[in-house]
């Protein structure tokens, strides 16, 4: 289990753009310098934004490319929620005999397995005597580019 720490963040709120009225292609042009300023409305707070569940909420590197068809890449960050509960279809972190995974849930017919996003990775089935918890809900991914 991660670390819980005691200090609680600070809120950072960050700008939101908002274009001009009768504007269709609202798509920032990679390269085309765009004075943003003149479009800033108000700040978010993206925690806010995020997290649902503060005291449940925790973040967690991920490792491999096993969930890289979903858009999770190795050394993306996850926002996981424990307070969520877990149901089919959603990317949860798992604990498998003491080590986290992070996969897709799929339960149809009293059937637990957990799915990679990325076919050359094999499902991953439960087997007698093998210790499975849904540590919890992925909620995000953060990316961090290179600068």
């Amino acid at each position: 289990m991660p670390a819980r720490t005691t200090n609680t963040p600070q809120p950072t709120p960050l700008p939101v753009l908002s274009w001009p009225v009768g504007v269709i292609d609202a798509s920032v042009r990679a390269g085309f310098p765009s004075p943003a300023e003149d479009h800033m409305v108000k700040r978010i707070d993206l925690m806010e934004q995020l997290i649902q569940h503060p005291q449940a909420t925790f973040l967690l590197r991920i490792r491999g490319e096993s969930m890289r068809d979903a858009g999770i890449f190795d050394g993306d960050v996850v926002l996981v929620d424990r307070a969520i509960t877990p149901g089919h279809g959603q990317v949860v972190v798992a604990v498998i005999d003491g080590e986290f995974v992070c996969k897709t849930l799929y339960q149809r017919a009293g059937r637990i397995k957990l799915k990679a996003a990325n076919v050359t990775f094999a499902d991953i089935v439960p087997k007698e005597g093998q210790t499975l918890e849904i540590w919890g809900v992925v909620i995000a991914a953060i990316k961090q580019f290179r600068t």
